[in-house]
C-alpha cells in the first residue's frame, strides 16, 4: 500500500514540475481561486507530491504523509466535486497540468471521484497500519513494525 501510493505521489508530480505555470493554470480552471493564489498552489502542488511519493517509499514518517494524503485527496474529491456540480468542463489535473477541456471533450468526473476515494482509502489504510519491517520508521524504532503490534 505504501509504494503503491509512493508511486500515485511520484507520478502525479513528475507530469506537473516541468511546466509550473500550466499546473497554476489547472488548478485555477477549477475556478475556487483567484489566479495568484492558484499559482502559488499549482507551482508547489508538484513538489509536495514529489515529497510525499519519496517519503512513502522510503517509509519515512508514514503516518504524517498519510495524513497529509488523507487531506489533500479529500480537497481533490471536493474540488473535482465541486467542478462537476457548476457544470466546468476541465481535466483534474491529477496526473497531467490540467485545465479547461476543448470544446466537445467530456470530463470524466465519475472515473476521476472513484479513483481519488481509491486512492484516499490507501492513504486511510497507511493511517492505520503505518509501518512494516521494510519501511524507515520502523528502522529507526519510529513506529512499531507490523510484527510488534
Amino acid at each position: 500500500m505504501r509504494l503503491g501510493l509512493g508511486g500515485v505521489w511520484l507520478a502525479a508530480g513528475a507530469v506537473k514540475v516541468g511546466d509550473l505555470p500550466a499546473s497554476a493554470r489547472g488548478v485555477h480552471a477549477y475556478q475556487l481561486t483567484p489566479y495568484e493564489i492558484s499559482a502559488v498552489i499549482g507551482s508547489a502542488l508538484p513538489l509536495v507530491e514529489l515529497a510525499l511519493g519519496v517519503l512513502l517509499l522510503i517509509g519515512l514518517g508514514t503516518r504524517v504523509v498519510a495524513t497529509a494524503s488523507t487531506a489533500l485527496f479529500t480537497v481533490f474529491l471536493a474540488g473535482i466535486a465541486s467542478a462537476w456540480a457548476r457544470g466546468l468542463a476541465i481535466d483534474c489535473g491529477c496526473f497531467s497540468p490540467g485545465g479547461e477541456l476543448a470544446p466537445g471533450v467530456e470530463p470524466t468526473y465519475t472515473l476521476e471521484i472513484v479513483r481519488t476515494t481509491a486512492f484516499l482509502g490507501l492513504a486511510a489504510f497507511l493511517l492505520i497500519f503505518p509501518t512494516t519491517r521494510f519501511s524507515l520508521d520502523a528502522r529507526l524504532g519510529v513506529a512499531p513494525s507490523s510484527e510488534e503490534r
